[in-house]
């Protein structure tokens, strides 16, 4: 489609944007409540966990048992951490990746479009304007490969944070100790 020869083309032309700007509106709008219900399940989980804690606190008897309950309250809250931020950042990915189809479909819009338009302004040109043109095919062709290296950097960055965000859970959540089988030893010694 040539959005520079009728005003055909130009309404269609605005009206996938229209749409695709709807639909991007709409998928900020979804993740926005999505973000916004985690962090109230989270600050009711932390509230709900807080108020635990205190009474677990407020019942100790003996002093030695307060390293033993910082312990045992410390791991869930470093799951409960590693859990929002795996979510937020699963929420922010998607947010991510449906902008960047949004762009990429224009990109390719908008370049077939110059194409078509170089075309035929180099059949109307005079003679001698070909390196005028060639010049530009170049350009065109030099800001699609920074595009696709920038593309490629953020996917790079993107796939960097999820493995490191998958590291830190992994080191934050170590393996349950095996009691039982340490328990069943001791007990046949």
């Amino acid at each position: 489609m040539n959005y520079f020869t009728t005003p055909d083309a130009f309404a269609a032309a605005n009206k996938a944007n229209m749409d695709a700007m709807q639909n991007m509106i709409a998928g900020i709008q979804n993740r926005a409540e999505r973000l916004a219900a985690l962090n109230m399940n989270i600050v009711r989980a932390v509230l709900e966990d807080s108020a635990a804690s205190t009474k677990t606190l407020l019942e100790l008897k003996q002093p030695q048992d307060l390293a033993k309950l910082q312990q045992e309250l410390a791991q869930p809250v470093v799951d409960k951490f590693v859990d929002y931020s795996r979510s937020v950042f699963e929420i922010a990915t998607e947010g991510q990746q449906e902008l960047t189809k949004l762009v990429e479909a224009n990109i390719a819009d908008v370049n077939k479009a110059i194409a078509q338009a170089l075309e035929q302004a180099e059949k109307s040109a005079p003679k001698g304007s070909e390196p005028l043109f060639a010049g530009m095919k170049q350009a065109i062709a030099t800001a699609n490969d920074a595009y696709a290296e920038f593309t490629k950097l953020v996917k790079q960055a993107t796939e960097t944070l999820e493995a490191n965000l998958t590291a830190a859970q992994k080191a934050a959540v170590p393996a349950p100790a095996p009691k039982k089988a340490a328990a069943k030893k001791d007990a046949a010694a």
